[in-house]
């Protein structure tokens, strides 16, 4: 494995071996202090390089105390950023303090951060304090806190610090999601930065600690056409004991990404109903204690895939001593209970550093319905191809709808909820080189030509985390593979892009995330702002090296759109791309579109060994007589390296595994 590199910035390496300052961003640029700078031509705000960095694990503190310093951190990183956190556990192992490292920036060691609110209390106008009875006023908050130089707080930690309330939202808001935001709409967004909008969830559900699960049921077996589809009635018994029993539905094999899916539940005590509901209806609520990591499907299912789960509590009345819970249920579930509440609902404190410090407007709406119509108003009131930064509500579902609302809107979306930080990371420079790739090219023959790509690089925080871990892992380099990656990191975290780009082997090679300069569907924009998407990955993508995108297109019918030629001609004219990689899971799309070639990716289940059989059942039908050409699907939550490089001892005759630029060349020359 290639060692970890440190990049400095300004020393010679700066303009050495075609490695340049980062898009748009000169030394004037850089020190504009969070106010962005699009005269300098960059997309995002512009953060001063630091100099010195305060920082102190934060892992341990409560969501609460992590909202306070993250939205310090916003105030005091804006003209100069001083403040870093780690929020990753592993101590000096984890992500965060590996990247702290790499910056090379002198640092000081807090033992208890908290003691930074004193510190740099003289910094800050005050507190803002929010609702605890109304969850979205904390995101009013933190846009309250980044247009009056304001930390986010409830009234204890006001008092506890000494902090003077500049504005107490307690009372203001009845709890209404729409009128909370539209009132935020209508008398901040004036205020606030025009630059970018940003979504972040108000809350967020962090696990109980020493907790006991006891085992129901579980499918041994490998099912994902619900054979096994049924009614079950489980015991749950055994988990009586306090005032409630929660059931958690998991996915017993956490690798392949079909869990558990519910289509219906009721619940006896002692023989009495106590509970009877259908998913996603209005029964269900009272008994839905945590459904944050689960989805509806298109029969009404609930479920919940790979590392996921749904939970449902039943408080049976006192003195129960048999509680059964009968579901139709199928596919690979884990079910498991306790009497113990797993989990509690606190702050969710990411990523407010960067909202505060740019001064934007900070909302969650979920996409669909009145939410839907509110946040489309977001949308319309800014310039074609600004950010929206943040996610969506509602996971799986949230993401296809959000995305392709913000398209429709001309927006673009950078996947940050989770990111840290972020008001360092855009501060460090580093090099990145504009220099595409050179490639080896493959001789043509009556092959099967196979790509293999990591996906999720349109997710800046996959890239400053999961990505990290999976880049460190000593088995990478064995075999070729692809790892998208968002090009925006380029203004976002710098020093993030550049070490991917510099300490990559030959067999690594970084293509476009999804699905260009941000996370879109292409085919959503409105015909006459879909070119202005395009030049802006153009200018990101000949910036950063890259002539290769994964891309994602608006879906119909629960299936997704091929691009259409004009599509396919905005991508040839406005960017340098040789080819696209469409996600299509079949496997079955080899088109062009404005010239370049367009392959749908194939995306089987499971690992290294069955991951080989589904390419083998899918080559079934191929004559030998001409080249065949796939491109393969990498999971990068459950996948790494390692099993990259296991597949590739697999792969003998008449596979040919090739980085994407060998493969696009090959298929350049073929098709």
């Amino acid at each position: 494995m290639v060692s970890r590199r440190t990049f400095l910035a300004g020393t010679g390496a700066l303009t050495a071996g075609g490695f340049g300052l980062i898009p748009g961003q000169s030394a004037v640029a850089a020190g504009a202090g969070g106010t962005g700078d699009a005269a300098a031509g960059r997309l995002l705000p512009a953060f001063g390089r630091p100099k010195h960095l305060h920082y102190g694990d934060v892992s341990k503190l409560s969501g609460g105390d992590q909202t306070l310093l993250t939205t310090l951190q916003g105030v005091v990183n804006r003209s100069s950023p001083e403040l870093y956190f780690l929020f990753s556990p592993g101590g000096p192992d984890g992500v965060d303090a590996r990247w702290l490292r790499d910056t090379g920036i002198p640092t000081t060691r807090y033992a208890d951060p908290l003691g930074l609110v004193a510190k740099y209390r003289h910094r800050v106008s005050g507190a803002i304090v929010h609702d605890p009875d109304v969850p979205d006023s904390l995101n009013v908050a933190t846009t309250l806190a980044g247009l009056e130089n304001a930390v986010v707080a409830d009234a204890a930690q006001a008092k506890a610090y000494g902090l003077r309330i500049v504005q107490d939202l307690r009372g203001k808001f009845d709890g209404d999601r729409v009128k909370t935001y539209r009132w935020q709409l209508e008398n901040l967004f004036p205020r606030c930065t025009h630059q970018l909008l940003t979504g972040l969830p108000p809350t967020m559900v962090v696990q109980a600690e020493n907790l006991t699960w006891h085992e129901i049921a579980r499918e041994t077996r490998q099912i994902r056409d619900s054979s096994n589809r049924g009614s079950y009635t489980l015991d749950v018994s055994p988990a009586l004991g306090k005032e409630a029993v929660y059931v958690r539905f998991g996915d017993s094999f956490g690798d392949d990404g079909w869990g558990a899916s519910v289509a219906s539940v009721s619940a006896k005590a002692n023989g009495v109903e106590i509970a009877n509901f259908l998913p996603g209806t209005d029964a269900e609520a009272p008994f839905l204690f945590d459904g944050l990591n689960s989805s509806i499907g298109g029969e009404g299912n609930r479920f919940s895939d790979g590392g996921g789960y749904f939970i449902y509590k039943f408080t049976p009345p006192a003195g129960t001593t048999s509680l059964t819970v009968t579901v139709e249920m199928w596919n690979q579930y884990l079910v498991t209970a306790t009497d113990t509440a797993p989990t509690r609902v606190e702050a969710f404190p990411y990523f407010r550093d960067y909202v505060v410090a740019t001064k934007a407007l900070v909302s969650w709406l979920p996409p669909n319905g009145p939410t839907g119509d509110l946040l489309k108003e977001h949308f319309d009131k800014v310039a074609p191809t600004t950010p929206y930064a943040g996610w969506f509500s509602n996971d799986v579902a949230g993401e296809w709808s959000g995305v392709d609302l913000a398209a429709q809107g001309g927006v673009e979306v950078l996947p940050a909820d989770f990111y840290m930080n972020g008001t360092v990371h855009s501060g460090v420079s580093a090099p990145i080189s504009d220099k595409v790739r050179k490639l080896t090219p493959a001789k043509p023959g009556n092959k099967v030509f196979l790509t293999l790509t990591f996906g999720e690089g349109d997710n800046v925080q996959y890239c400053q985390r999961h990505m990290r871990d999976l880049w460190d892992d000593p088995h990478r380099g064995e075999a070729p593979v692809n790892w998208t990656v968002s090009p925006l990191l380029a203004e976002v975290g710098p020093a993030l892009f550049s070490h991917y780009q510099r300490t990559a082997t030959k067999n690594d090679l970084l293509i476009c995330g999804p699905s260009g300069a941000g996370y879109t569907y292409p085919g959503a924009w409105p015909a006459d702002e879909v070119d202005e998407y395009m030049k802006l990955s153009g200018r990101f993508m000949r910036s950063t090296g890259m002539d290769l995108v994964y891309a994602y297109n608006h879906r119909e019918n629960e299936r997704w759109v091929p691009f259409s030629e004009e599509i396919g001609r905005s991508y040839a004219e406005h960017t340098p791309l040789r080819g696209i990689i469409q996600s299509w899971e079949a496997g079955d799309l080899l088109v062009r579109r404005g010239g370049i070639p367009v392959i749908g990716n194939f995306s089987p289940p499971g690992k290294a060994a069955e991951y080989k059989a589904a390419l083998d059942a899918h080559i079934a039908d191929w004559d030998g007589k001409s080249p065949l050409f796939i491109a393969g699907a990498i999971n990068a939550w459950s996948w790494t390296p390692t099993d990259v490089a296991e597949l590739a001892k697999l792969l003998k005759a008449p596979y040919e595994l090739l980085l994407g630029n060998t493969f696009f060349d090959l298929l350049n020359r073929t098709l």
